[in-house]
């Protein structure tokens, strides 16, 4: 019986994360990608072989693939251009986690131990949806997006791409989040949240715009 193979592009905390989750997925070669080969070449037990450039040489070798790099922006470029080399991109979803049939996950995206996506909620490419997090009904989510764990995004709520929220955080239903926005842990959203900017606090007003960083 031949092994499911699958590479991880990212060498980093979080990819040990999604390796695992790889292996609960039933993927036993497990291989790794990143930029700092061959000055780095293992992360924990699992080997790193090449860089970009040679994953994107390799792709035929693999049949999955997955982005392990949280900078919102850097991981929708990579999925991006994997996307248009072809590569198997897939989602890895835990086998704790709850995604409803009736909800929609984009390819690239991955749904940590304990998470919940419920019906008709939608998720872009690349999401990350993190340990115990919860998307409720009807939610929309652009591309990139990442919910830190325990945050919690109530039902109708809107966010846009690459929109970060940290630990802990939740949304008032019907509540819209603009793109490129970081929402601070534990902060409570309960109006709408501009492009661009940092919203911090209970409840969460702008505190920059992310521009000024």
């Amino acid at each position: 019986m031949t092994s499911k193979s699958i590479a991880i592009l990212g060498a980093s905390g979080h990819g040990k994360v999604l390796a695992e989750l790889a292996e609960l997925n039933g993927y036993q070669r497990i291989e790794f990608y990143d930029d700092a080969w061959p000055v780095k070449c293992q992360l924990e037990h699992w080997l790193i072989v090449g860089n970009s450039h040679d994953l994107y040489a390799n792709l035929s070798d693999y049949d999955a693939c997955v982005v392990a790099i949280g900078n919102n922006f850097i991981r929708l470029n990579k999925l991006m251009l994997l996307r248009d080399k072809q590569a198997p991109l897939v989602s890895l979803i835990h086998p704790t986690a709850t995604v409803s049939q009736y909800a929609l996950l984009g390819v690239g995206s991955v749904v940590m131990a304990n998470a919940v996506v419920n019906p008709f909620a939608q998720v872009g490419m690349g999401g990350i949806i993190n340990t115990g997090s919860v998307i409720e009904h009807d939610c929309v989510l652009g591309d990139a997006v990442h919910l830190s764990p325990n945050s919690a995004l109530a039902g109708g709520s809107c966010l846009g791409d690459a929109v970060w929220l940290g630990i802990g955080a939740v949304t008032k239903q019907l509540v819209n989040i603009g793109e490129n926005t970081t929402i601070g842990a534990g902060a409570v959203v309960i109006q709408n949240i501009p492009n661009d900017c940092v919203a911090i606090g209970a409840p969460a007003n702008v505190l920059k715009p992310t521009s000024s960083d």
